[in-house]
């Protein structure tokens, strides 16, 4: 039987060089990104107790989350399949402070089910999350901030996508859907399946006003939707008019910071709406289906860690971006020299001085294969005139 254990599960990924130092290179100027804005790295562990890396996400990562026991306590832990309810935890129980609070992350998560581009299981997600603030102007770092993420990773052709988990939900209220109704007319809308949702809303108590105005949400996406939305939910209450101008608020803020985004809106897209709590936004390029990027407003999410606070975030796959950007081109310009093996005190002082400058030195091993070009060296260590120094690798 041949012997397959070099084998990796579906969609978990190796990285070999030269690439996993490009990626890493990318991962290093990204957080020193974060830092220019204020925003603090984090590392939350891999593996946690089940029931706090669920908070405020329902069914949403329960699906997605390897579970296993605990054998010292015998509670359900969770590898983590995103890392943003730990960035939430962290910040309403351990840092626990009163001002605006940004943090950022970056690390492997592992999930049950492929998701994304590449099909990939161990993604590794960046992110980034602000705490505190519940105006429209973290809304809008947050985004700027996941488009510089984009376009410091090669990321061409971006066009952003808005929308409001605020204004199904305020309409459902508005109607006294029960939970099962919401659900499945949900489920309906996000496959903008029009005729399924007629015949759901016509099995609804509700009156006709209603039910125009559920079934004109799947027809509301494009550039002019938010003018269009005016008009076709002019009969909703409070909620739902607030959650529109909020909306229109965040467009045009982003418009002035960022003009030449393309900027699309779809008012019955709701990523994440077991999560979400007003204004979700994602990024995507031609030739994906998927969205390459994804965020917004949460605030609900710290309340089970003892302190509630506004929050708003978002997160990607750096391995995706990766691919799908020109940094995945770029190979790094690295001089590589070769040192011969010998423990001679000047020859290791060289070679500490010349690492230390930067370069890259590696000291050959005694009866190994290969010289300086199958070591990919174009220089070399000799022994000039009583001095080491560099030569031209032959």
């Amino acid at each position: 039987m041949q012997n397959e254990r070099w084998i990796l599960p579906d969609g978990i990924e190796e990285m070999l060089p030269p690439q996993a130092q490009m990626l890493e290179q990318l991962r290093r100027d990204l957080l020193d990104h974060y830092k220019s804005w204020g925003y603090q790295l984090v590392m939350p562990p891999f593996i946690e107790f089940l029931d706090a890396l669920l908070t405020g996400t329902g069914s949403d990562l329960d699906l997605h989350t390897f579970k296993l026991t605990d054998q010292v306590t015998g509670r359900q832990l969770g590898i983590r399949a995103d890392i943003t309810p730990q960035a939430a935890r962290m910040d309403a129980h351990q840092l626990r402070c009163d001002h605006p609070s940004r943090l950022c992350y970056m690390g492997t998560v592992l999930r049950t089910r492929p998701d994304g581009f590449a099909s990939s299981r161990s993604p590794l997600q960046i992110g980034a999350e602000l705490y505190g603030h519940a105006g429209i102007e973290s809304d809008v770092e947050i985004l700027s901030l996941m488009i510089d993420t984009l376009v410091m990773s090669g990321v061409k052709d971006i066009h952003l996508d808005l929308g409001h988990v605020g204004l199904y939900r305020g309409l459902a209220q508005e109607a006294g859907l029960n939970e099962a109704q919401e659900a499945v007319l949900f489920e309906a809308l996000q496959r903008k399946a029009e005729t399924e949702i007629n015949t759901l809303l016509a099995t609804f108590d509700i009156t006709t006003k209603q039910r125009d105005m559920f079934a004109s949400l799947a027809s509301l996406n494009g550039n002019d939707a938010i003018e269009r939305a005016h008009l076709l939910l002019a009969a909703a209450g409070d909620e739902v008019k607030q959650a529109l101008n909020y909306l229109q608020s965040v467009a045009e803020r982003v418009k002035q910071r960022l003009p030449e985004l393309p900027l699309h809106f779809d008012l019955a897209e709701l990523r994440g709406y077991h999560f979400h709590t007003g204004v979700v936004f994602a990024a995507f390029v031609p030739g994906q289906g998927q969205e390459i990027a994804r965020g917004g407003r949460y605030d609900a999410i710290g309340e089970v860690f003892g302190r509630a606070r506004p929050a708003t975030g978002f997160s990607a796959d750096l391995k995706q971006l990766f691919q799908l950007g020109s940094a995945a081109g770029k190979i790094p310009s690295e001089e590589r020299i070769l040192a011969p093996a010998s423990e001679e005190p000047a020859l290791q002082q060289k070679i500490a001085a010349l690492r230390a400058e930067g370069f890259c030195v590696i000291s050959t091993l005694p009866g190994q294969s290969g010289g300086a070009a199958e070591m990919g060296c174009s220089k070399v260590l000799e022994f000039i005139e009583g001095v080491w120094q560099l030569a031209d690798a032959e």
